[in-house]
């Protein structure tokens, strides 16, 4: 990223430090400090990552399916990643001394972010010798599964939650999401930013510790690509920009507002496809998290801390609802003018214990069923307000 090893970076904010160091296979690992002595620059944390770890290598694929004009991701390395350890033998706890050491050599972080070792994408997976397609078939183009995946870990607390954490430490991670998503967008080939929380066993989270992720993409995933698709008509048609308007029409409506304040407004989705979901949008129209000014980041800390711990709320009887908070933010490139930041955060809990399954019709169709309405989930939402 053009950084020297242990290099100390002022953020925009200068209360926050950026470090930057390398481990041991060669991966990028940023720390970035938020307390005292280290956000001053008055003590520094431990570089060295002492681990004899191989050179980090990576065979990603991105195969192109004809059938639906997608790119898949084949990672196979990512099969032996790991998988629900003990606590005290996480890899995204701080390096203690008489433990086994972690991906994080420090022995204390406040926020830290590392590409990941069992990477669905990577820079180092261009180095390959391709074929331009799967056995000579034009029909299945290929390519290198080029890209970045990074680990995000919002604390060193391994019994936290990002519902648990102070709004200044929230405050920190928004302004690590918008470093992460500028620095990304500048990679070569990048063509869309992905931030993101996954929350829950129920949905397959195999680590425990408070973390989210980034991926970088080569492509424009097909949940973007379609949306894009759609702003583009409606900017023809109109001259408005989609997500724009449909903001304005929910607060016009208000029936599905759950949350409205000076530069941020959530609102339950008027075709919401999960039995709890929530968006989230800017009153201005930027393109992704770097954009956002100070007072909007600074609102954001504390309007999203709001919104997990009112998930967390929604069902009685259930301390840690499963979730995953999604941050679609606009493409890189081609079609931005397009895209508009927003925040999707979701979970698949329809009842207390029980889950909304991807069935036939939303797996083998991609026909949704919903099984309540936005309307309710919005007044279940406004009932547990805090």
């Amino acid at each position: 990223m053009g950084d020297e090893p242990g290099a100390l970076h002022a953020s925009a904010r200068s209360k926050v430090r950026k470090t930057t160091t390398t481990l041991a296979d060669g991966r990028e690992l940023i720390y970035f400090d938020d307390s005292e002595p280290y956000a001053s620059g008055a003590a520094t944390r431990e570089l060295i990552d002492s681990r004899p770890l191989p050179p980090a290598v990576s065979q990603s694929q991105i195969r192109f399916d004809v059938l639906t004009g997608e790119w898949v991701v084949i990672a196979a390395q990512r099969m032996d990643r790991t998988f629900l350890p003990p606590v005290d033998e996480s890899p995204l706890a701080p390096s203690r001394r008489g433990k086994a050491p972690t991906e994080i050599p420090a022995d204390d972080y406040d926020v830290v972010v590392f590409e990941n070792r069992f990477p669905s994408l990577s820079a180092i997976a261009g180095d390959q010798h391709l074929p331009d397609f799967v056995d000579r078939e034009p029909l299945w183009p290929l390519a290198a599964g080029s890209g970045r995946c990074e680990v995000v870990c919002f604390t060193s607390d391994p019994d936290a939650t990002f519902a648990t954490l102070d709004v200044d430490r929230v405050r920190t991670v928004v302004d690590v999401w918008a470093d992460r998503t500028a620095e990304l967008s500048a990679l070569p080939g990048i063509r869309q930013v992905f931030c993101f929380e996954n929350r829950g066993k129920e949905i397959g989270v195999t680590l425990t510790h408070p973390h989210g992720q980034i991926y970088a993409y080569p492509f424009l995933p097909p949940r973007t690509d379609v949306l894009i698709r759609r702003s583009r008509e409606h900017a023809e048609q109109t001259g408005r920009l989609l997500l724009s308007d449909i903001l304005d029409a929910e607060r016009r409506s208000g029936r599905r507002i759950v949350l409205s304040a000076e530069h941020w407004t959530a609102y339950v989705p008027a075709a919401a496809r999960w039995p709890l979901e929530i968006h989230l949008a800017p009153h201005r129209d930027v393109g992704d998290l770097s954009e956002l000014e100070e007072s909007e980041r600074d609102e954001l800390a504390r309007v999203y801390l709001e919104l997990l711990r009112r998930v967390d709320r929604f069902f009685d009887g259930v301390d840690a609802v499963p979730y995953i908070a999604a941050w679609h933010q606009a493409p890189v490139g081609d079609d931005r003018q397009y895209g508009r930041l927003h925040l999707q955060l979701f979970s698949m809990m329809r009842s207390p214990g029980r889950m909304k399954y991807l069935a036939s019709s939303e797996s083998g169709m991609g026909a949704w069923v919903n099984d309540t309405t936005p309307e309710r989930i919005a007044d279940r939402l406004r009932e547990v307000a805090s």
